[in-house]
């Protein structure tokens, strides 16, 4: 006999029921042509005028538009990304994506957490113990790191992370700070925007190996405590074996 929904469980429902709804009526409205590059290119001189006549509403709009983006994992998020260093300049650009992106992240992350985090414990806690805790001890690096360099997916980061046992506090820092040095460089390439024909031409090696490079240097403490964790064993070990001299 099926054991009766708590009211926890119906809550777990009916979020995970707005959320699908959400996502498919978006889709279904086909949203995705209108975060497009063509689609900003052709639009951009209405998109200032609104901008310059209305600039606290066209702020606003556009954290919650990013917000929406971020949270539910919908495409675009790169082409907003250009369209506010277009419209509010380089650094006004970045900051905006910044709170919008972090926001919409967090929210991920709860939902994420919520929906999720007790069926995985239940199912793979065991497995996951050691993992989980190497994550909480090194989880601002090893998050920093995933965000400087663009090879996971925002989203699926987003939710990863709401499965761990990482703190809110961690997540929004590692997330807030991780995130600026790849907004800065589309919203400055978004004021060149008409000289951009491709996503291509912003994503370039250089661009890609120097996201890595600061990755690479996010993970400096981990390494770093790891090595000094060796050296530190075998040294202990002698120090009890002969005992004080």
């Amino acid at each position: 006999m099926a054991q009766p929904l708590t009211t926890s469980s119906k809550g777990k429902v009916a979020l995970a029921l707005m959320i699908a709804l959400a996502i498919g009526t978006l889709y279904y409205l086909d949203v995705g042509r209108y975060l497009s590059l063509e689609s900003l290119k052709e639009n951009r001189d209405r998109l200032l005028a609104f901008t310059e006549e209305r600039y606290t509403v066209s702020v606003a709009l556009f954290i919650l538009i990013y917000v929406v983006v971020a949270g539910l994992a919908l495409p675009g998020a790169v082409i907003l990304t250009l369209a506010g260093g277009f419209l509010f300049g380089s650094l006004w650009g970045t900051l905006f994506v910044n709170i919008g992106a972090t926001t919409g992240a967090t929210l991920a992350f709860l939902a994420s957490r919520y929906l999720l985090q007790d069926w995985v414990e239940q199912r793979f806690g065991a497995w996951l113990g050691s993992l989980q805790a190497g994550v909480v001890r090194n989880a601002f690096n090893y998050l920093l790191t995933l965000r400087l360099i663009p090879i996971v997916p925002f989203f699926a980061l987003n939710l990863v992370s709401g499965l761990t046992r990482m703190s809110l506090r961690t997540y929004v820092s590692a997330t807030a700070l991780g995130i600026i040095p790849g907004s800065f460089v589309y919203a400055y390439a978004g004021r060149q925007l008409g000289s951009i024909n491709s996503l291509k031409e912003i994503a370039s090696p250089q661009v890609i190996s120097a996201f890595i490079l600061l990755g690479l240097l996010a993970l400096t403490p981990v390494a770093y405590k790891r090595w000094s964790a060796k050296r530190t064993g075998p040294r202990q070990s002698a120090e009890e074996y002969h005992g004080p001299q």
